[in-house]
C-alpha cells in the first residue's frame, strides 16, 4: 500500500504555499516524471513539496515551463525565498539531525554540540535565571540528547571553528572550564570531528558576535543556521548560503591548525588558576 502523501497547510507560510501548488499542478504525473522533466531529483522534489526544503533558485522557472503557469511559481518563491520560517528553530535541528557535514564557527559560547552537561547548565541559567530546576534539566537533557548524532554509528563529519574569546569566557569558575576544554581537545581524536582555534591576533571579521552553522545535507544541499545572543535565523537562500559559506572558509584558512590549535586550548587550561591553592 502507497504512503499516503504528508498533508499540506498552505496557510501557513509561502514555502508551505509553493509545495501545496507544486503537488496540485502535478496532479496524476508522478515525481519520478517530473524529476525527468525539471532535471531534479525525485527525493529533492519531494522535500521542496512537502515544505521541508527551501526551492532552488532554479526550479521555479522549470515548474513554470512543465506545467504551463505563466510565472505562478517563480513569483511564490521570490515571496517565500525572502520569508522568515515559522518553525525555523525546530527545522534546524531536523536538518542537523540528517546533515552529512555540520562546519560551525562560534564566536562567543561552546557549541552545543560540545558543551559539557555542566557548562550547558550554567549557560541556560544565564540565560533565563528565573527558571526552575525542572526546566532547566529539561533544557541541558535535550541538549545532550542532540549530541547524540556525533556518537551514531554513521556520525557526520563535524568541524568547529572557536574563536579565542570563548576559551577565554568561563562558566562556573576554574574546574568546570577545565574539562569544558579537555572536551574540545576530545574533539581532534576522533575520525570525524575536528576543532581549530581563530585566535584574537586575526583581527575582526564578518562573523563576529554571533555563531553560524553550514549545514550540508546528502544530496549536497546547504542551509545556514545564524544565531545572536536571543534569536536565530535559517537561511536557505542560495545568495545568503553562499555568503556566509564564504565567510566560514576565510575564517577556517586562517584558524590556527587542529594539532595547533589543541596546544593552544591546552595551554589555556595550563593558564587557569588551581581553585585548591589559597
Amino acid at each position: 500500500m502507497p504512503a499516503r502523501p504528508r498533508p499540506l497547510t498552505p496557510d501557513r507560510s509561502a514555502r508551505h504555499l509553493f509545495g501545496a501548488k507544486m503537488r496540485a499542478y502535478r496532479g496524476s504525473m508522478s515525481l519520478e516524471r517530473l524529476a525527468e522533466i525539471v532535471n531534479f531529483s525525485k527525493s529533492h522534489l519531494a522535500r521542496v513539496e512537502t515544505a521541508e526544503s527551501m526551492p532552488p533558485p532554479e526550479l521555479p522557472a522549470l515548474l513554470d515551463a512543465a506545467f504551463d503557469t505563466d510565472g505562478i511559481f517563480v513569483e511564490l518563491y521570490q515571496v517565500a525565498r525572502r520569508e522568515i520560517h515559522p518553525d525555523q528553530f525546530r527545522r534546524r535541528m531536523e536538518l542537523e539531525a540528517k546533515a552529512r557535514f555540520i562546519a560551525e564557527y562560534t564566536g562567543q559560547l561552546m557549541p552545543g554540540l560540545a558543551q559539557t552537561e555542566e557548562y550547558a547548565r550554567l549557560l541556560f541559567r544565564a540565560h533565563n535565571p528565573r527558571a526552575n530546576e525542572s526546566e532547566i534539566d529539561d533544557l541541558v537533557a535535550a541538549r545532550m540528547t542532540r549530541q547524540a548524532l556525533l556518537r551514531a554509528d554513521d556520525p557526520p563529519d563535524y568541524s568547529v571553528i572557536i574563536d579565542e574569546a570563548v576559551l577565554r569566557r568561563g562558566f562556573g569558575g576554574p574546574s568546570v572550564m577545565r574539562v569544558q576544554l579537555a572536551r574540545l581537545i576530545d574533539l581532534n581524536l576522533g575520525p570525524t570531528s575536528m576543532m581549530q582555534v581563530l585566535p584574537f591576533a586575526y583581527g575582526g571579521h564578518a562573523l563576529m558576535g554571533g555563531s553560524m552553522a553550514l549545514l550540508t545535507l546528502d544530496d549536497g544541499t546547504q542551509v545556514v543556521w545564524e544565531e545572536g545572543a536571543t534569536s536565530g535565523t535559517l537561511m536557505e537562500d542560495f545568495d545568503s548560503v553562499a555568503t556566509r559559506r564564504r565567510y566560514h572558509d576565510q575564517l577556517r584558512s586562517c584558524a590556527l591548525s587542529p594539532t595547533d590549535s589543541a596546544a593552544f586550548v591546552r595551554s589555556v587550561m595550563e593558564e587557569l588558576p588551581d581553585e585548591y591553592r589559597p
